[in-house]
């Protein structure tokens, strides 16, 4: 749906772009990871035909952003980080204004104002003035315009920014449901955000793509490392360095304990061993009951500092 190939920004002696390329399958959620000034919302300024590339190509759906730049910009709907809203328009104006921008047919216009509205859950404030609705709000009108005119391919520039927790679940589960019929292309530096939403990330740095890969793939194949975590009645210290001296184990780590007489431990290993049938045996062998065994979750953090080279600035 989105074809990136060879692409290049140059301002004068800045290479904002360096030869990027990747591709957002139909109907994919991807995430667009990077640092402040990696390069995101210039590729996002160039896909949309915002602004123009000095090498390389863009295909929406087929189309070149370059050479057929009103026929692409018909398949994309754009929230930039800051929603191009006019504030003393009321809900319904913007949309409707909205429409005409994007020549909705006049018998078309009442329908697709009820439509985006509804999709973008705002018809309790749709008489609202937009500079009196709150920060949440206000997201979800920008999104409302992007879905005017049901683009195929929706970009979406840091959608959750400046939010507080209860919005972001709000925009987080009105992106998932996006999903179902359009392909988007979402930026964020927020992890735990394309974690929640995303089906593949691609991660760029100083120009550059990193990364491209499921989050699951990028735990196992950057990091290297698979972990569990346990909870054990017994004793800790026993069960700590029994379960550090198994086969396999790289590092067991103690954490904090959650129930009396239990501890709980994180066990790592490399990504090709897998210990769970040993540490059952270990308990079993010495009487200590296994409360609870789980991989542990995907730490898009750790991803993201390997695969940008600032993990090992740190050390």
């Amino acid at each position: 749906m989105i074809e990136v190939k060879h692409l290049t920004k140059r301002y004068g002696d800045h290479l904002a772009l360096d030869d990027i390329s990747f591709t957002v399958e139909d109907g994919e959620i991807v995430g667009f990871l990077g640092p402040n000034g990696a390069g995101k919302s210039t590729t996002m300024n160039i896909i949309t035909g915002y602004i123009s590339s000095t090498e390389g190509e863009v295909k929406v759906g087929g189309v070149d952003v370059l050479e057929n730049p009103l026929e692409a910009k018909k398949k994309i709907g754009y929230l930039p980080e800051i929603p191009p809203l006019y504030v003393d328009m009321t809900v319904e104006e913007y949309i409707d204004f909205a429409c005409d921008l994007k020549s909705v047919p006049a018998a078309s216009k009442k329908a697709t104002i009820d439509q985006v509205c509804k999709l973008a859950r705002i018809n309790d404030v749709r008489n609202r003035l937009i500079r009196n609705l709150s920060k949440g709000y206000r997201q979800r009108v920008g999104l409302a315009q992007a879905m005017v005119g049901d683009p195929e391919v929706l970009i979406l520039d840091e959608p959750t920014v400046g939010l507080d927790p209860k919005q972001i679940i709000e925009v987080r589960d009105l992106i998932k449901n996006l999903s179902k019929k359009h392909t988007i292309l979402l930026s964020s530096h927020i992890l735990q955000e394309v974690q929640a939403v995303c089906d593949k990330l691609v991660i760029i740095n100083h120009g550059r793509i990193v990364a491209i890969d499921t989050p699951e793939n990028l735990s196992r194949n950057v990091l290297q490392i698979n972990k569990l975590e346990l909870r054990i009645k017994g004793p800790k210290n026993e069960i700590l360095r029994g379960i550090g001296e198994l086969e396999g184990v790289e590092n067991a780590e103690l954490l904090r304990v959650r129930e009396e007489g239990t501890v709980d431990i994180k066990v790592e290993t490399d990504d090709t061993t897998d210990v769970r049938e040993e540490i059952f045996a270990y308990c079993s062998e010495n009487n200590y009951p296994i409360l609870m065994m789980k991989t542990d979750e995907i730490n898009l953090e750790d991803i993201f500092l390997q695969v940008t080279g600032e993990r090992e600035a740190k050390r």
